[in-house]
């Protein structure tokens, strides 16, 4: 082995998602950070579905924007469809997700962690730890290379004893074509570390020209299409549809026919799979009432011709995948150019986490994404960013940062995580969130983009953007409250969507009113056409959802009221009597922060938590008595 001359701050092993963003935090808030990644050539690979947000994950999404990182910018800047999902319900379940280039993406973060200052970028397959006692102080490449550090963040995504399986056929990788990450499995376990075995899947990729999309539904981005980040103004790619058919019954027959040839069914794959995103033969096999199963066609870029056959992932045999995806309308004709497959992987149980993602068994080592038992590009982002900015803290001596769940659908992601574990891949959804109507995509810069600046996370031009907006929301609230409708001006009135108006009433009152909106408002006052349209859709959410807005947040004061109470970290729940053994093996084994942590572990009952929490008054009182 050689050692490398220069010694970092923090090393981030792997340059998926969550590598990015944790390389991204690191090095803007000044330490001297170093990504490592098995290839140049696979930086923010999109390894499966070319898509970014979705329900509940553009949320994430727009919070890794307010908090100064790069996803958002980045599906901005190469996306090829947006459309906002949902826009029949309320706005705390709208979301917005983009179809993106494939190839494009990952050059353009590539490209911006190559130019991003403070930060190396380099290949290499770690191999193993180096620690000192139980203290992190550098890794070991396959290639013999030491790099010293004083954090390492370790996000490997599908790549620990990677086995990829394509019918009854398997082989070690991490991704179709790439190698597996092998040693830091074994080095984890060995360090105590509850190792377990996870599975996912992708669907084939087809060959536009052999696809007849005379037989399907075509599906238009919105336009004018929205953007995620704040920083952007408009999509820059040329914008395209997608396509929309479905399976029949001759397909199950088909899908059917070869499941003895499947290893999820054959007993070949051990790991336990995402539950909301089944493959095609799980559906088919756990649904069989159900005809149909929609098929979406996505493009995975403007210059290839693959797509991306949404909602059919397997790994059923090739020549059984083609003879189903053969029956589908649209894909009688059709070629597959890349077969679908299933993966296992390692990944290390997130109960095993502080709430900073630092490991509770080695200091300096924090776990980011897929290793934490996660799903999804922008899960991983998310725990990526808030990972590189604690290993940051952990290198400066300073307390970690840990997310509210009344904070951001990052508090709740990570809060679920150390808490509950995961026994299958975690997968983010609006349910998840109790607050979710505080927790929308329009007010996350509010609640974070300030936390972003103190930690040096935010740049100027962003700053500036964020008070900009800020001063427009004074401004447009201003002209509602000023505005008025009056009884005399029936045709204004009338044409708002009002029956009668016995009295006068400023447009803020009158936005309380479900018949009334803001884009009828808008054409009848002119005060408000100087007002950006999403400004005024903002103040509008506000205005309507203020009696459950408040509801929400007198919620989250009873709950901050638990958190309050704290628990010591070396407090003995075995000392206390009228705790099952149950309760107190998962006490000691989560380790929770407060009582409301305590109160969410799976298995610990209302009444375990009353004991509990007479137990800390009695411990509190008796170190006060003794201090005095």
């Amino acid at each position: 082995m050689s050692t490398y001359g220069k010694i970092y701050d923090v090393v981030i092993v792997g340059a998926g998602h969550a590598g990015c963003e944790a390389a991204f935090a690191s090095a803007r808030m000044g330490c001297s950070t170093l990504l490592l990644n098995l290839s140049l050539d696979a930086v923010a690979q999109m390894s499966c579905n070319p898509a970014i947000g979705g329900l509940a994950k553009s949320q994430l999404v727009r919070e890794i924007d307010a908090l100064g990182g790069e996803m958002a910018l980045n599906i901005d800047q190469t996306g090829i469809q947006f459309r906002v999902l949902n826009t029949r319900k309320g706005p705390a379940v709208q979301a917005l997700r983009a179809q993106a280039d494939r190839r494009l993406y990952s050059l353009r973060m590539k490209q911006r962690l190559e130019t991003c200052a403070g930060l190396d970028l380099k290949q290499g397959s770690v191999c193993r730890l180096l620690l000192d006692k139980d203290r992190i102080c550098g890794v070991v490449t396959r290639e013999g290379l030491v790099f010293r550090c004083r954090a390492v963040v370790l996000t490997t995504g599908t790549f620990m004893r990677g086995l990829i399986h394509v019918g009854l056929d398997h082989y070690a990788g991490g991704r179709a074509g790439e190698p597996p990450s092998e040693g830091l499995s074994d080095q984890l376990r060995s360090l105590g570390f509850d190792v377990g075995r996870l599975k996912t899947g992708t669907p084939p990729r087809l060959n536009r020209r052999s696809i007849d999309f005379s037989q399907t539904e075509e599906q238009p981005g919105d336009c004018p299409a929205p953007v995620f980040s704040s920083m952007s103004s408009a999509v820059v790619q040329h914008q395209v549809s997608c396509f929309i058919t479905g399976t029949n019954e001759r397909t199950h027959e088909e899908i059917r026919k070869g499941l003895d040839r499947s290893p999820l069914y054959s007993g070949v794959i051990e790991g336990v799979g995402p539950r909301y995103c089944p493959s095609i033969e799980d559906k088919v096999v756990r649904f069989p009432e159900k005809t149909c199963h929609q098929v979406f066609l996505e493009p995975e870029g403007l210059k290839t011709a693959e797509i991306y056959p949404n909602g059919v992932p397997t790994s059923l045999p090739a020549d059984v995948q083609l003879a189903f995806l053969r029956t589908i309308p649209g894909l009688q004709q059709v070629e597959i150019m890349r077969p679908g497959y299933a993966i296992e992987y390692d990944y290390v149980n997130p109960v095993q986490l502080k709430p900073s993602l630092e490991t509770k068994g080695v200091a300096g080592l924090f776990n980011a994404g897929q290793i934490n038992g996660t799903s999804g590009y922008e899960e991983a982002g998310a725990q990526g960013l808030m990972a590189g900015l604690n290993a940051v803290r952990y290198v400066r001596e300073q307390e970690p940062i840990v997310l509210r769940r009344d904070q951001g659908y990052i508090g709740v992601l990570l809060d679920d995580l150390v808490t509950l574990g995961a026994t299958e891949p975690y997968r983010m959804f609006t349910s998840r969130a109790e607050y979710r109507l505080l927790l929308r995509e329009d007010n996350a810069d509010q609640r974070l983009t300030p936390l972003g600046r103190s930690l040096g996370l935010v740049d100027d031009s962003r700053w500036f953007r964020f008070e900009k907006k800020m001063q427009e929301l004074s401004r447009a609230e201003e002209l509602l409250e000023k505005c008025r409708l009056q009884p005399q001006e029936e045709t204004i009135w009338r044409s708002v969507g009002l029956d009668e108006l016995k009295n006068g009433m400023n447009l803020k009152t009158a936005l309380r009113r479900p018949e009334i909106d803001i884009n009828r408002l808008t054409g009848c006052f002119e005060e408000l056409s100087s007002v950006d349209r999403q400004i005024l859709r903002q103040l509008e959410t506000e205005i309507k959802y203020a009696g459950y807005i408040e509801r929400q947040k007198k919620q989250v004061e009873a709950s901050r009221k638990l958190e309050a109470v704290r628990i010591p970290e070396d407090f003995d729940y075995r000392s206390i009597n009228g705790l099952s053994r149950e309760v107190v093996e998962k006490l000691q084994r989560v380790q929770p922060r407060n009582l409301r942590q305590a109160g969410m572990i799976s298995g610990v009952t209302p009444a375990a938590v009353a004991i509990l929490a007479v137990m800390l008054r009695r411990r509190s009182r008796e170190r006060q008595t003794a201090d005095v």
